[in-house]
């Protein structure tokens, strides 16, 4: 066996992979497509981990047969629900890379990642929308995040809809006047949003609601109050959902962080950023608000290699890498 850990973030979007020993250095990591169990089914997210576990075997030098790792630390869009953790579990388990296999939803990695030591909230607002909570003496609290029929509200794909919803609105007077009706007949290059909608209906373009949502906050940006709405409803539910959190935990009013994170969140600057610190400081004075600014692989890595009593100095020497590498891609 080796004193390895195999760390996934699994999201819907992309799949990352990361090796490291346990003092903290990085062996190897590899990027993928996202594999979401809920999207393109168990069998093909295992086919997708596999690969990228083999991948980062080969470039940390180790020969094929070799155990990957010790312990396995997955955190999976799509692990939303116990079960659905613990059939991953199982199915990871069963492909051998390690002696033992934690799974978990994303979001528990996005919060580790931005904290010292995984306590507080996380909510992360990508292709969906998700919060989940860690107490000091370990007590969590989570949400379904199954969508709307949990009372989801949010994510990419649910904020693009808005934008065509309230474009079509705009165009046929059932809503109010919105410069989201302009924005989305040129994303369609359409001279009406009723042609772009008739195309989408027979499938003669590809309706991809993500691509709408950042469209939706450039109007909102230029001072547009439908699109602002919008907006502003995103930063309610972001805000509900840590509150809701910290007094389940009974952590109203310790000083404990807020982690955010998702391309959503971290895509837009301080718009809804701060709009979140603010509001949410009415609630949680003490809370402290922050941006994760490593990647959720680091959380799920940093995770691992809390379960297998990682060295001291093992969690600063993993970010560094992670940092040099950002700062370098910054510089570029």
């Amino acid at each position: 066996m080796t004193d390895r850990v195999l760390a996934i973030d699994g999201g819907n979007s992309k799949t990352a992979v990361a090796l490291v020993d346990t003092d903290g250095r990085l062996l190897a990591r590899v990027r993928g497509p996202g594999a979401s169990p809920q999207n393109v089914g168990l069998a093909r997210s295992l086919e997708v981990f596999d690969g990228l576990v083999r991948e980062a075997a080969r470039a940390a030098g180790l020969a094929d047969g070799d155990a990957v790792a010790v312990h396995t630390a997955a955190y999976l869009a799509g692990a939303d629900l116990p079960k659905e953790e613990e059939d991953l579990r199982v199915a990871i388990e069963a492909r051998g890379w390690s002696a033992t296999t934690v799974v978990g939803n994303d979001t528990f990695a996005l919060l580790r990642a931005g904290t010292a030591d995984g306590i507080g909230v996380a909510v992360v607002c990508g292709a969906g929308i998700n919060c989940v909570a860690v107490a000091p003496d370990g007590r969590t609290h989570r949400f379904p995040a199954l969508g709307r029929i949990s009372g989801d509200w949010g994510g990419g794909g649910h904020i693009g809809s808005e934008a065509l919803w309230h474009a079509v609105r705009a165009e046929d007077g059932r809503g109010e006047p919105t410069a989201l009706l302009d924005a989305v007949r040129a994303h369609y290059g359409t001279p009406s949003v009723a042609e772009a909608v008739q195309r989408l209906h027979f499938e003669e373009v590809e309706f991809d609601p993500h691509a709408l949502c950042p469209l939706l906050f450039e109007v909102a940006a230029g001072g547009d109050a439908v699109a602002r709405s919008v907006v502003e409803r995103l930063v309610e539910e972001v805000v509900v959902l840590a509150r809701v959190s910290l007094t389940r935990l009974g952590l109203l009013d310790e000083a404990v962080d807020v982690v955010l994170g998702g391309g959503v969140l971290t895509g837009t600057g301080g718009v809804v950023v701060d709009a979140v610190a603010a509001r949410l400081g009415e609630a949680a004075p003490a809370a402290r608000v922050r941006v994760v600014d490593v990647p959720p692989v680091v959380g799920a890595a940093l995770l691992g290699l809390d379960a297998v009593g990682a060295s001291p100095g093992a969690e600063s020497r993993l970010r560094a890498a992670y940092a040099r590498d950002l700062n370098l891609t910054r510089s570029g």
